[in-house]
């Protein structure tokens, strides 16, 4: 039995693809432990996780991410590169020293990291042991350009140096494989999972246990934070010939989502894995794990992509020809209800999603690739 860490940055959208490897590594018997933010310690142990908190919480990572571009005569490429750090570099120093402390009575055999969180190799570095990173989407040629220079922020110019020899866990299916050189070469492949099962709001069990088409609408957990978005995606959806499921992974306050259309169902978190086996149709931010939870159950999808890699991904989602894609500037009910129109209405689209689909059910599952790595 080996003792196998796994960290991640404190989002769902980080720490949740790494799910299916974590029930492999405790399938094949070992001692297997999580480290994460604050935040997502009562999620993950409500799932019979051994979850530990370290470094700081999501939300002021992400202040800190906000007030790096708040400066307006900062340049655009400076302000880029200030939201990198404050994201994924000096959150991984206070993080660092929390894992360290935590390896003097728990000293882990084997650290599987997702790709974002960088003080894992500084970990594995310290301890001398070997380190694994787990991809979260398509893992893109721009990796190098964002850690190198996080990690020289941070007083870590070999950060990159590092990463890239460490073996590689790739989700990304062969039809969303990005351009250009891949930061791991030699990554394997493992298969993504749509998330796993947890309990549905009633409301939400009625819909999917019905007979009418579904339509699953979100934006995500962390660019979402403008109730009017989300209500613009309600208004266009509202003539959607079915059932739509919304999600708005945030408590909202009262009223600030406004009248609901009578054809949908509203909760703040519903298990995305429920939805996705039963939908017709995807409407989200095209974040990584929502995306690929989309076609692994062959969904087509409307992209309304906010942020850091959401236009990419929705970029890749499209040249595949399984969704089309609203780009921020065109956020509103007629381009929305148009992108919605033309994908329930065009049967290339679907067809395209389930050759995805196929594609990653071809891929080895966690289980295959965890006694590959011989842990």
């Amino acid at each position: 039995m080996a003792r196998v860490l796994f960290t991640s940055c404190p989002a769902y959208g980080h720490v949740l693809p790494t799910l299916p490897l974590i029930r492999a590594a405790q399938r094949a018997g070992h001692d297997v432990r999580i480290a994460t933010g604050p935040e997502l310690v009562g999620p993950l142990t409500a799932r019979g996780l051994d979850v530990h908190a370290v470094g700081p919480a999501w939300a002021e990572i992400w202040s800190a991410h906000e007030r790096a571009w708040a400066d307006p005569g900062t340049p655009v490429q400076q302000k880029m590169m200030d939201g990198v750090v404050a994201l994924f570099g000096t959150p991984a120093l206070a993080r660092l020293t929390d894992l360290i402390a935590m390896a003097q009575a728990w000293r882990p055999d084997l650290v599987v990291h997702e790709v974002l969180e960088t003080a894992a190799p500084l970990l594995c570095r310290q301890l001398d042991v070997p380190g694994v990173v787990h991809g979260i989407g398509p893992m893109f040629p721009s990796y190098p350009e964002l850690i190198d220079p996080a990690g020289a922020a941070i007083g870590e110019p070999g950060l990159w140096a590092q990463l890239s020899t460490e073996r590689a866990l790739d989700l990304c299916p062969p039809s969303l494989q990005p351009d250009g050189p891949p930061p791991w070469p030699g990554a394997l492949p493992l298969r993504p999972s749509a998330g796993e099962p947890g309990p549905v709001p009633p409301e939400v069990a009625d819909v999917l246990a019905g007979d009418r088409p579904v339509a699953y609408f979100t934006l995500g957990t962390v660019k979402n934070a403008a109730g009017a978005d989300l209500a613009t995606g309600l208004a266009a959806l509202a003539e959607y010939d079915g059932v739509v499921v919304a999600t708005t992974g945030r408590r909202l306050a009262p009223g600030e989502l406004g009248p609901v259309p009578d054809n949908a169902v509203v909760a703040e978190f519903v298990p995305q894995a429920a939805v996705l086996e039963r939908a017709d149709l995807l409407v989200s931010h095209s974040g990584s794990g929502t995306m690929l939870g989309g076609l692994v159950h062959g969904v087509p999808q409307v992209a309304l992509p906010r942020g850091t890699d959401q236009p990419q991904n929705a970029a890749l989602l499209a040249r595949a020809g399984a969704g089309v894609v609203v780009a921020p500037e065109d956020y509103a009910v007629p381009t929305i209800r148009a992108a919605v129109t033309e994908v329930t209405g065009d049967p290339a689209f679907r067809a395209a999603a389930r050759r995805i689909r196929d594609e990653i059910a071809a891929m080895p599952d966690a289980d295959a690739v965890w006694a590959g790595l011989g842990a």
